[in-house]
């Protein structure tokens, strides 16, 4: 055979080997059937909130499994498509411009409000469904609410409810610290606690703004510490808190100031580690221990099937994205419809109980009323003593979400002064 031959069976050789490799792949990963029904979900596998991302994807596909081992939705097979965020509004401008394109029935996620916010008007405007797996910010529901938009986890405001009280107990009078991430989530947090904690005054209670994705907090904790406060409010999530309270903790704070992160999850606490966590108080919508603490058997089925796969507890991420893969289903059946109006319809006022006990999508909002949970880190030999060792919480109190959240009066009143009707937009078919 002349070098020619012997090169273009060469090239024929290792074009067989791609063509079944790629056999190979589809196999694993069989097509999609026309009338699959294909949910988006664009959610945070890179960024400083990646690991609440992995939660989210890890309980989505779980909810995707079980329903389609149960038939999928109205007859037909669901299909997860995720997308990575990286918690980037731009980035997550073309997923969701992308997973609309693709067909989506439905579009969530979360872990950054200002990329929840973003998703929730691109799906408004396709007219597509969305909902908020953990987006915080008070805006998301009041100046960015409208009729395709859900909130599944508390607000600022719902936090604020449950740590004001008990912050006024203790700490009434005293000097407050503020370390906020400068974004929507972090402002409307801050703005929230303030005023449950009657600490409004920057002045008498300082504070300062940080970027999402710093790693070093250094110069702020040390204006914390000269300040010498007797709490220490760390507004910031994800990456970004576990760094700045692995520094609050090796400077010293923890011995003179009570350190609060408002929003807490699994995944933060397990990154800063069990001894800088000592102590910590903030809240949670869920955690794996409210099954139990409620009687709720399939939220505890929940938790024992994920630690089955996975070998770790779920937390709030994974909890929120579970509840709504399942929700979908509900109102899809409900309505006996695809329709995204037929769906939002269905969800509205709708009362479930899930994962843990009951939960109401309120009509006027989107908000998902809800119980929230007061937590506590837990000393680190409890910690240890786990089996998995990630019992990081405690839980202090558990407060229902009706006591807590945004009234509707004042709801309307924020609509109104942002120049906004009282009232989220109406629908093709709604009666006048």
């Amino acid at each position: 055979m002349d070098a020619a031959g012997i090169f273009r069976a060469g090239v024929s050789r290792r074009a067989a080997v791609l063509v079944l490799a790629l056999c190979l792949i589809l196999a694993a990963f069989p097509a999609r059937a026309a009338d699959d029904i294909l949910l988006g979900m664009n959610y945070p596998l890179t960024g400083p909130y990646s690991v609440e991302g992995l939660d989210e994807i890890r309980a989505a596909r779980m909810a995707v499994d079980e329903i389609n081992a149960q038939g999928g939705i109205l007859g037909r097979r669901v299909e997860l498509a995720p997308r990575d965020s990286a918690s980037d509004v731009l980035q997550t401008r073309l997923n969701v411009r992308d997973l609309l394109d693709a067909g989506c029935r439905m579009i969530f996620g979360g872990a950054s409000s200002a990329v929840a916010i973003e998703a929730s008007r691109l799906c408004a405007e396709a007219g597509v469904p969305f909902f908020g797996t953990l987006t915080y910010s008070t805006s998301f529901s009041v100046e960015h609410g409208n009729r395709m938009a859900f909130r599944e986890c508390s607000d600022a405001r719902m936090t604020a409810g449950v740590l004001g009280p008990w912050l006024n107990t203790r700490f009434a009078g005293k000097k407050y610290f503020y370390i906020t991430a400068d974004y929507t989530w972090g402002w409307s947090t801050e703005a929230a606690l303030r005023r449950a904690t009657g600490t409004l005054d920057s002045e008498a209670h300082p504070g300062l703004l940080t970027p999402l994705g710093a790693t070093d907090y250094t110069v702020e904790l040390e204006q914390a510490r000269d300040a010498q406060p007797a709490v220490l409010v760390l507004a910031l999530f994800g990456k970004d808190m576990a760094y700045a309270l692995e520094k609050a903790v090796e400077m010293g704070l923890p011995r003179f100031c009570q350190i609060v992160v408002p929003n807490l999850t699994l995944g933060m606490a397990e990154r800063a580690g069990a001894v800088a966590m000592h102590g910590v108080v903030g809240t949670t919508p869920w955690t794996w221990k409210a099954p139990t603490l409620l009687g709720q058997r399939h939220g505890q089925a929940f938790v024992d099937e994920f630690v089955r796969r996975y070998r770790r507890y779920p937390s709030t991420p994974g909890a929120s994205a579970y509840t709504i893969v399942h929700e979908y289903k509900a109102a899809a059946e409900a309505a006996q419809s695809l329709e995204p109006a037929d769906v939002v319809r269905a969800l509205e006022g709708r009362t479930f109980r899930l994962l843990k006990d009951d939960q109401t999508w309120r009509a006027l909002d989107h908000q998902n009323i809800q119980t929230v949970f007061l937590v506590r880190g837990n000393p680190p030999e409890k910690v240890l003593a786990d089996p998995l060792r990630l019992d990081y919480f405690e839980i202090l109190e558990a407060r229902p979400g009706p006591g807590i959240a945004l009234s509707e009066e004042e709801w309307r009143e924020l609509r109104l002064e942002h120049g906004l009707p009282p009232r989220l937009n109406p629908l093709e078919g709604d009666l006048p």
